[in-house]
């Protein structure tokens, strides 16, 4: 079977968001479409159609073909009821992986492949770590090893022996050091979800790392959800302390040997004066990790917010040519493609702003590990700037007239208003009206910019300002490469009926896109990999 072309894996990715199939699960269904043709009539085949613009392809990565539901996190649910009638995009040179039996919170927590590729170097270890305290158990199921990235994976039960992977401990108390008490390794961010029963802790290591590390947990606090007891008409605060006290060693000799590392000198400065400094790509058996170090000149150093370091992104595609694999990255965005793992560093800022020290691993599903000829491509970035501006609101006359704000590209129509309940647990200090409603804002937005980001208030005739907050999750992007609703819903919290009627509303911070660079990287290649020998 052909490898996937570029023009089809971006317009597949246009047609399907879902979480990647077990891998020999892709090859049986890859292994029944071999030979089979693709060709169809022009009315049935996706590709007959008009191709979108390339921005708003990338912009929209993958659209979503599956059931997304959004809470704490995202959970992702694929229908594998049935083989799909087109090749599903995933890497062309995936391996065949061992036949080995998978334990049930492995496959629960979307770990399969990984395990499948850690366990036979022996890669896997149980800690046998298993803690009850007060009726409340902690147990570390397994735990995946490589030279990038060490993943937890425990279970929690309650006293009534219920799983409760809603009860959260505290990450922070989780440390993995040398034996002399230094960390060697960073929490990162996982895109995949952890399944129902379990919950995963992910951490990177440092670029040094001893053969022997120390895990220690100190976890003591529990935040079990409050709940609403009817019968008292209050709610119930229900944390709890625990002792949850663990150590264990790692042995990481063998995960040392398994993996390439090889030192990256490319710097480009994009016309704004954002630096990128690719310094390291790292090849292990789950993964390619590629670190990049961002800053910024002085000049838009003092044009962006403070918390520019946590909420920009790069926009990037992966290409192969020698296999036509094209690979589609767009950072935080609804629907898109992210890597397997994400580091975002801010160790190393400063007063003077310092740099941000960015990693992406991207699962071999997506980007075959063993390719030799891999290009980077930088397709923009998003950074969030300064920049007022307000409009007048009247609320007498918001039923009758609307009220239009236009701003960077982005256009927000205002044609209503309610009072609805606090969503979030805002409430003004002293205020006591915590059973008033706040005024939310209704109408329609098209934004061609970023969302999450954007800092809003409003501010009363007597000055007083109120913070404002943007109520749903705005998901659908259209032809014109813009995020639209029609159900825009402006918080406007501790604004209550029978205060202000007439206010400013200001956006003080647009998380603006950036799309005029020009940066292509050829990566670095290897002569072998060792876990392949």
């Amino acid at each position: 079977m052909k490898p996937i072309s570029k023009d089809e894996d971006r317009l597949w990715e246009e047609h399907l968001y879902r979480e990647e199939p077990d891998a020999d699960f892709t090859l049986k269904v890859m292994q029944k479409l071999d030979g089979v043709s693709m060709e169809r009539d022009e009315a049935e085949s996706p590709w007959s159609r008009k191709v979108p613009k390339t921005r708003w392809i990338y912009r929209t990565g993958i659209v979503a073909a599956a059931v997304l539901l959004f809470g704490g996190g995202a959970l992702l649910v694929w229908d594998r009821t049935g083989a799909p009638e087109q090749p599903v995009v995933s890497a062309v040179n995936i391996p065949r992986l061992p036949d080995i039996p998978v334990p049930t919170e492995i496959r629960e927590a979307f770990l399969t492949e990984d395990y499948k590729r850690l366990k036979p170097p022996g890669l896997v270890v149980n800690p046998n770590i298993q803690i009850e305290d007060q009726g409340y158990t902690f147990e570390i199921k397994d735990v995946l090893v490589d030279r990038s990235q060490i993943v937890f994976l425990t279970e929690q039960t309650s006293p009534d022996d219920i799983r409760i992977p809603v009860v959260t401990p505290e990450a922070g108390k989780i440390h993995i050091t040398d034996v002399h008490g230094n960390l060697v390794a960073v929490p990162v961010v996982n895109s995949q979800p952890s399944g129902i029963n379990y919950r995963k802790f992910v951490f990177q290591l440092n670029d040094v790392i001893p053969d022997q590390i120390v895990v220690r947990g100190e976890l003591n606090f529990l935040k079990i959800p409050d709940y609403y007891d009817a019968g008292t008409n209050t709610t119930v605060k229900n944390n709890t302390t625990v002792d949850w006290s663990f150590q264990f060693n790692i042995d990481m000799t063998k995960a040392k040997a398994m993996a390439t590392m090889t030192p990256m000198n490319n710097t480009y400065t994009t016309p704004e004066g954002l630096k990128l400094d690719m310094t390291q790509l790292v090849r292990t058996p789950s993964g390619t990790r590629l670190d990049v170090n961002v800053s910024l000149n002085d000049q838009l150093q003092a044009k962006v917010s403070e918390d520019w370091k946590e909420q920009m992104d790069i926009l990037y595609h992966i290409e192969i040519p020698e296999t036509n694999e094209y690979r589609i990255f767009n950072g935080s965005r609804p629907y898109a493609r992210q890597a397997k793992f994400r580091l975002r560093d801010l160790s190393e800022a400063n007063e003077n702003g310092g740099w941000l020290k960015l990693s992406e691993t991207w699962d071999p599903a997506f980007v075959t590990v063993d390719a030799k000829n891999t290009r980077f491509v930088l397709d923009g970035y998003t950074l969030p700037v300064k920049e007022e501006k307000s409009i007048e609101i009247d609320l007498e006359q918001l039923p009758l007239t609307t009220t239009i704000f236009e701003q960077s590209g982005d256009r927000v129509v205002l044609n209503g208003y309610n009072f609805d309940p606090e969503r979030g647990g805002y409430i003004p200090s002293g205020s006591g009206a915590d059973d008033q409603h706040s005024l939310v804002l209704l109408g329609s937005a098209e934004f061609s910019n970023e969302i999450a980001g954007d800092k809003w208030v409003a501010v009363d005739r007597e000055g007083i300002e109120y913070p404002v907050s943007i109520l749903n999750s705005i998901k659908e992007i259209n032809n014109d490469e813009k995020y639209v609703t029609s159900d825009l819903k402006l918080m406007v919290h501790g604004l209550y009926q029978n205060s202000a009627t007439r206010f400013t509303l200001k956006r003080t911070v647009v998380h603006r896109e950036f799309r005029d660079v020009n940066w292509e990287v050829d990566l670095p290649s290897y002569s072998s990999l060792p876990w392949l020998k």
